[in-house]
Parts: structure tokens; sequence; C-alpha cells
């Protein structure tokens, strides 16, 4: 035998796309629970959307791509007067959704956002709906949008419960576009074999690195990469409802495939040996885990890592406010992933570096005692130089046991803790806060906070009477879901 040829056999399609297939198609959701905590969270991530229009750093990305083209049937951007191409529709939702960092949170091996597929989920499920009214059929109802967040939760998360996408370089917003390309597909109506084919392209895709996110060169495309993950699952879900062949081994291939060229440390000249190949790690069937156990920004617009920390800088606020010009030094202790992701000294460039800095997001509510949207902007930061005087002052250090229950499967901590040391050798009480209030363990605590965000994201955008008629149907469980997805939009626009 020749070996200097390939053996062209063509493969069943990898099993881990086949059991994401299988999840999308034929899972029936049972969980109460997963209904409800998926109603909170469009709430929230449409709120977080409408605050995101108040930024024109944001607003100057919406919009259709030809100025003045008309869109049959187009789906709307909530917030605005746009009405798009799915596509278009699809990252302008994500865009918004993900501007300010303050919708849900996903941590585990890998980070992200599960709600930033709302994106491609309200886009298709908009545009679809008008398309079968002027057909004469039933249009989609918002239970489908809530089961397709359920399900998109579902895939982001437990792909990332055991497989840092981060150690070998490649950013998080992978995670969005295979599960909105899964997702979207389903709404399409795909069957098995298109629904397998557009996966395959989601992952045989060029993926994004994680450089934005991290000093020195973090900066804004870290606050519209997910829009732009979400708008590409829709893309591909078209291509493979229009019948494009798919990638069976688009995971497994040995030298060219998914594993071997992005997800192992190798020579790229050469064959992995078996042992050195790295696959994903998947210890749980997909089911309604992710979306019961999703973590909710209700008090900051902050990184998750830091959010704890916040709370516990907040809480001293009223110990240190009047001896600010006193403070010798500061010691946050935190876990591992905060360390490596959100600390970092020296000069902030721009809003989307301050709020992926640990310590300026304690050095504001530490000094001003709220921490906001605002707080990052470039002439808030240049007005308070006591912000930068503060982190000068700050040392962060892990605690081994917050990095360890960080990923215990019964407890998934953030835990953070701060303490403030003055001149005159007194100091405060370390304050911890091992469970931020969006964390499933304080639910009761958190979710009538995040009804109040809800609304008071609703009135920067709608005048009291649409506020009210939009807060009325989403605190009615059984209306919502059963309301056509096109006049769920309609009362989102202006």
């Amino acid at each position: 035998m020749n070996v200097n040829v390939e053996a062209n056999r063509r493969p069943d399609y990898d099993p881990e796309l086949q059991a994401i297939a299988d999840y999308v198609l034929d899972y029936s959701v049972e969980s109460d629970e997963a209904w409800d905590i998926a109603r909170y969270c469009l709430m929230d991530t449409l709120g977080c959307g409408l605050l995101a229009l108040r930024f024109p750093e944001c607003t100057k990305h919406l919009g259709p791509l030809v100025e003045g083209s008309v869109v049959p049937h187009g789906a709307r951007v909530p917030g605005t007067a746009y009405r798009l191409d799915p596509v278009k529709a699809a990252w302008d939702i994500g865009c918004i959704i993900r501007w300010l960092d303050y919708n849900d949170t996903w941590l585990a091996a890998e980070w992200g956002h599960p709600s930033d597929n709302l994106g491609a989920i309200l886009a298709v499920a908009d545009h679809l709906s008008q398309q079968r009214i002027t057909r004469g059929e039933a249009p989609l109802v918002m239970r489908d949008v809530l089961e397709a967040m359920i399900k998109a939760h579902e895939i982001q998360g437990v792909l990332a419960l055991e497989n840092a996408f981060n150690r070998v370089g490649l950013d998080h917003v992978v995670l969005v576009k295979v599960a909105s390309t899964a997702v979207a597909a389903k709404l399409m109506g795909a069957d098995r074999e298109q629904l397998l084919s557009a996966l395959s392209h989601a992952f045989v895709d060029g993926q994004s690195l994680r450089t934005y996110r991290h000093a020195p060169n973090a900066g804004s495309r870290k606050s519209w990469a997910a829009g732009d993950a979400t708008s590409r699952g829709v893309r591909l879900a078209d291509i493979a409802m229009r019948g494009e062949m798919g990638i069976p081994g688009v995971l497994s291939a040995p030298q060219w495939g998914f594993y071997d060229v992005l997800f192992s440390k190798t020579n790229k000249d050469q064959r992995l040996k078996e042992e050195e190949r790295r696959r994903f790690s998947i210890s749980q069937a997909y089911g309604t885990y992710v979306m019961e156990n999703v973590l909710f920004k209700i008090a900051f617009p902050a990184e998750f890592h830091a959010q704890t920390a916040c709370e516990a800088a907040l809480t001293l606020h009223s110990q240190v406010k009047t001896r600010l010009d006193e403070i010798a030094k500061i010691v946050i202790t935190t876990h591992e992933s905060a360390i490596r992701i959100i600390s970092k000294v020296g000069p902030l460039a721009n809003p989307a570096d301050r709020d992926h800095c640990l310590q300026y997001m304690v050095a504001v509510p530490l000094i001003f005692g709220e921490l906001t949207a605002e707080h990052y902007e470039d002439e808030f930061h240049a007005a308070h130089p006591l912000i930068d005087e503060l982190r000068d002052k700050m040392e962060v250090v892990e605690e081994p046991r917050y990095s360890r229950e960080y990923l215990e499967a019964d407890k998934r901590s953030i835990a953070n803790a701060v303490q403030v040391f003055f001149t005159d050798g007194s100091k405060t009480e370390p304050v911890a806060v091992e469970y931020p209030i969006g964390h499933r363990r304080r639910r009761d605590e958190g979710i009538p906070l995040l009804v109040e965000k809800f609304n008071a994201n609703l009135a920067t955008r709608f005048a009291p009477r649409r506020c009210q008629e939009i807060a009325a149907l989403c605190a009615d469980g059984e209306r919502l879901a059963s309301m056509p997805v096109n006049a769920f939009v309609d009362l989102l626009v202006t």
C-alpha cells in the first residue's frame, strides 16, 4: 500500500455534533424552573440591549449595510426602527445585548454569556413569523423563543464546563456561533442532516482570537464580537438550509480537523500522536442545567469575575469614603480566573479596558458607592484621578479555596474579598462575598432586583404606558409564551 496517499472514506458525522443535533431536534423541555428562568433571562437580556442604545459608540454599528435598503418581512432591532435582513438584525441585537457587559454569564473551564444567542433567535423568529403570516400560516410564538434560549444556553454552557478554549487562545464566542447555528437551523425547520451540516460549518469556520479581551490590546471588539458570532450562526444555518453539504469529520480529522489545528498544541507540520490530541470533554447529557444555573449580572455592569469584589467594595464604601486620602493599601483576595483575565496594572486605554480591570471595578464603588456603565467612559475616568491612585495601592492575591470552589459543581462560587488598610495602621475588616447576587443560591434575593433592573432599562427607551404594557406581559408567563413573536417585537420597536 502506498503510504503517501490518503484513504478517502467519508466518515460519519463526529459524535459530538450528533449529540447536539439530536438534543436540539428531539429534547423536550419539562423543567418548570428552566422555563421560568428563561423568561427572566429574556427580560434581562432585552433590557441590557435597550440600555446600550444610550451609547453612541454602540449605535454607530447599527442599521443596514446599505443605507436606505428595504427588507420585506425584515427582522426588527428592539429599541430602534430598523427592519433588517435576519443576519444583520442578529448582529445588531447581539451587539446591543453585549455592549455594556451586563447580560448573563456562565463560568466554568470556559467563560461566556449564553444570552448572546438571543441575537440569532429573535431575529430569525421575528422574520419567520412575519413570513408565515403573509402565507396564511400560524406564526412562531414566544414559547419557541424561550425553548431556543434554553437549548442555546445548554449547548454553549455544557461545552464550556470542561473545555477551556481560552487555554489555546480562542475566544468563547466560538460557542455562541455553534449554539446560535444549532437553534437558528431548528427554527428554520432543519432536518437532522441540515442541522449537522450547519454545525460542521460552525466549527470549520474561522474562529476569533482572545487578543481583544486582554492587556495590552483590550478594546471595544469584545463588545460586538458576540453579535458577530450569533449573526454568523444565522448565515451558516441559512447556507445549510439551501442544501450545502457538511463536513462530517470537522472535529476529528487528523491534521486538518478542529481538534488538531485549533484545540491541541502541536507542530503544525507534523501529524499529532494520539496521546497529544485534545478532544472535547463532555461529562453530562444536554438538558436544562445551564439555564437553571445561569448567572445574572444584577448589581453591576462589570466582568463577572469581579461582581463579588464590587459588592464587597460597595459594602466598604461607608467606612472609607471620608478617609480616601488616608488609604495605604487595598488587598483584593480572589480566584485564579480573575487574576488571569482581569487583573491588570498600568494605563487603561478605553471603556472596554476598564470594565475588564478588577482593580478599576473595585476602586469606583469604594470611592463613589456605585458602579454604572457611565463610570467606564473616558470623560469620567479623566475627571477622577483618585481611581488610578487607588489602583496603584492594590494588591491582588489568590485564595486557593476560592479557585477550587469556583470549579466545583455543587458550589460554582465566584468569590472575592476586599480589605482596606490606612496610613495610621488601622484597617477595615475583610469583606468577603462568595456568591454574587445573580447566583442561583441567591435567586430569591436576586429576581426582584432583576425585575427592577428591567423596568429601569425599559424606561430609558419607552414612554411609561408602553413600559407598563411590556412589564405586565413579561410578568405573565403563560400569556408571554403564547404571544406571536412578531406581536411581541412590535412592542419593542420605536
